[in-house]
């Protein structure tokens, strides 16, 4: 028999990771919050799949596969699920997670909405190949390769499951945001080690939090919240985990590139850009020539606040056509959870858009029509028909000069991820 102290150091962090999930599924659900709301977020809603994955072109009467690999509690699960049935698409959502204490929570939250698109597997990424389920149209991988030992093996494995027209949704920790993260991790492996029950290691988590000095790293990061918002759960996810790490928008790149994959875009997209934490016009300019991945590289370096990385993958050949866009009356505009309505009287008075990006302040200037535009954005109407709509009430707006009104709105509201498109 092999004693545990015999097992190779990565057997032991596998099995320590699955305990954790078995003793406390993140995130903490309770499936009776589903008659009241559906949490969403990004990556997964439908409108940005098919926004920055399918150039706005999906059509959602056509089968649809989708593998949610890692799916905890089941938030991006039952968020797509439920997105898919709205539009009644016949499309068979897989979910798979390690931990069956989590798959549990997931199952009884897709009950309570009476969801039938969803296929329940238990087991590790690593082994998805080995579901029987065929190439898919689209993947989401949210917080999970940054707990595996290889997460290059783990992207490999979830690029040998997409389809030729297909896409990935993921999200991993980021480094620079996550600052005084690690260091107290490694304190507490001292004074919290896994030898004891995951009850008392957060008790001590606990009390080491309350002593720490002000001149703490953790205690100086005021973007870390987990351990605060996430109960119990939050906080041993956060600085009790057996096995993490965080990556750079650099070394994000070269793991997506390990899978043969490329990255069409990151969320929000204005945080990805230099220009955001550049006051100074000059410097800004310098920037904008900049190739992609070094414009979001630099962002990183200049905000300090990302602690995470959400971002759409695909084959490098799809991405200069895979993300929507505003190229004709037929596209229709689609405001990500906001009213058009409300929004329009809020900036006919701002006449610019502005927001809090944990910490940066970020505005940008809007076009004389944007209310009269934002009014008529509704889902459904498109650039065509709110032209005409906005033309009654200037007769001499031709279609040059609203698109390059709506482009400069796009372009900021997009920007915040905001405004999507959708071709009819």
């Amino acid at each position: 028999m092999t004693s545990h102290s015999d097992k190779p150091d990565a057997t032991r962090r596998d099995e320590a990771v699955q305990a954790h999930y078995e003793a406390l599924p993140y995130p903490a659900r309770d499936a009776r919050d589903e008659a009241r709301r559906l949490v969403v977020g990004s990556p997964s809603q439908l409108i940005e799949i098919d926004h920055y994955l399918f150039a706005g072109r999906r059509d959602w009467s056509q089968p649809f596969t989708a593998l949610i690999a890692g799916g905890g509690t089941g938030d991006a699960c039952i968020m797509l699920a439920q997105q898919l049935a709205d539009r009644s698409c016949p499309a068979q959502v897989h979910y798979l997670d390690l931990s069956q204490a989590a798959r549990t929570v997931a199952e009884a939250r897709a009950t309570a909405r009476n969801l039938a698109n969803i296929v329940f597997h238990t087991g590790s990424l690593l082994d998805i190949a080995s579901l029987g389920i065929g190439k898919v149209d689209y993947i989401d991988c949210t917080g999970v390769l940054h707990h595996l030992e290889a997460p290059e093996a783990g992207m490999r494995a979830l690029a040998a499951m997409l389809g030729e027209e297909a896409g990935i949704g993921v999200m991993v920790y980021g480094a620079l945001g996550r600052s005084g993260v690690y260091p107290l991790q490694a304190a507490l492996k001292e004074l919290a080690p896994q030898s004891l029950p995951p009850a008392e290691r957060i008790k001590i988590a606990r009390r080491v939090l309350d002593a720490l000095p002000q001149t703490n790293w953790f205690k100086r990061n005021p973007f870390l919240g987990d351990h605060v918002q996430g109960g119990d759960a939050g906080l041993f996810d956060l600085l009790l985990h057996a096995r993490d790490r965080a990556y750079t928008v650099e070394e994000f790149a070269q793991l997506v590139a390990a899978g043969g994959l490329a990255i069409a875009n990151f969320i929000e997209p204005v945080r990805y850009r230099p220009e955001t934490y550049l006051s100074d016009a000059a410097l800004a300019k310098r920037t904008r020539d900049m190739p992609f991945l070094e414009r979001a590289a630099l962002a990183e370096k200049l905000a300090g606040n990302l602690t995470k990385h959400i971002a759409y993958l695909t084959w490098p050949r799809r991405v200069a056509d895979c993300i929507a866009q505003a190229d004709g009356p037929h596209v229709i505009p689609i405001l990500r959870e906001i009213d058009g309505a409300a929004m329009a009287a809020s900036v006919a008075k701002a006449g610019a858009l502005s927001g809090d990006l944990d910490g940066v302040k970020w505005r940008a200037a809007l076009p004389p029509l944007a209310g009269a535009m934002l009014a008529r954005i509704d889902g459904k109407r498109s650039l065509g028909e709110i032209h005409r709509d906005v033309q009654a009430l200037d007769k001499a707006l031709d279609w040059e000069r609203f698109k390059r009104q709506f482009d400069q709105l796009y372009a900021a509201f997009n920007a915040a991820n905001r405004m999507l498109l959708r071709s009819r």
